[in-house]
Parts: structure tokens; C-alpha cells; sequence
């Protein structure tokens, strides 16, 4: 991993925190509404519609560093190294047991050859 890979993860996941603290703490567009209706007062009657406040600015500008850097961060990850082989090449082999393996018969050779001897589930019944 590069330092500069490093450094736009940090940056995109504080950038991420941020962006979630700053919508947390802004107000919604429709929490006036009520006031229009009696309930509290406002300045206007469906509340602050103007220009856009310093929170609604930095979520906005916090969106475009996350963009930017979600972008840097796949053009990193598409255009990193091709490793070659097996994912199974680190593995540690374990050292093998002293116990002898016993062989597992395939159910065709269990079955016995006389199908009058087989039990009734073994027994083929022609269709």
C-alpha cells in the first residue's frame, strides 16, 4: 500500500464522519412548518428558505472531498499490482497424522450383486 493510498482512506473516512455529524446536527426543511400553523413562531411562513447557512455549505463542500475521494480510491484499487497464483500459497501444511485412513466404499459396491438379497428401497422398479 502507497502512503498516498493510506493517507485518501483516512481522509475519506473522516470526511464520512463529518458528513454524518453535520446532517445530524442540521435543521429540516419541514420542522417550520408547524410554525406557520400556530405552533411556534418563524420569520416567514414556511420558514428559512434563503440562502443556505454554513452547515448546508460544509456538507456540500464535505460531499465533494468525499466524491473525490472515492474516486481516487478506485482508480488506486483498479490499477493496483496483479499478484500471480493461489490464494492457498501461505497456507501452512500441517504435519500428517500417524492414523491410518480408512477407505469410504461408493453405495454401488455395498449393494449387493442379487437384487432378491438387496432390501426393498435398493430395488429398481421399472417405470
Amino acid at each position: 500500500m502507497n502512503w498516498w493510498f493510506s493517507l485518501a482512506l483516512a481522509v475519506h473516512i473522516l470526511v464520512a464522519l463529518g458528513i454524518i455529524g453535520l446532517v445530524l446536527m442540521q435543521h429540516g426543511k419541514g420542522a417550520d412548518m408547524g410554525a406557520a400553523f400556530g405552533s411556534g413562531a418563524s420569520g416567514s411562513l414556511f420558514g428559512a428558505s434563503g440562502s443556505a447557512n454554513f452547515l448546508s455549505r460544509a456538507t456540500a463542500a464535505l460531499a465533494t472531498i468525499f466524491f473525490i475521494t472515492s474516486l481516487v480510491l478506485g482508480y488506486a484499487a483498479s490499477n493496483a499490482p496483479k499478484t500471480s497464483g493461489s490464494v492457498m500459497e501461505g497456507v501452512v501444511q500441517s504435519p500428517l497424522s500417524s492414523e491410518p485412513k480408512t477407505e469410504v466404499k461408493p453405495a454401488a459396491e455395498k449393494a449387493s450383486a442379487d437384487p432378491a438379497k438387496a432390501p426393498d428401497s435398493e430395488k429398481e422398479i421399472p417405470r
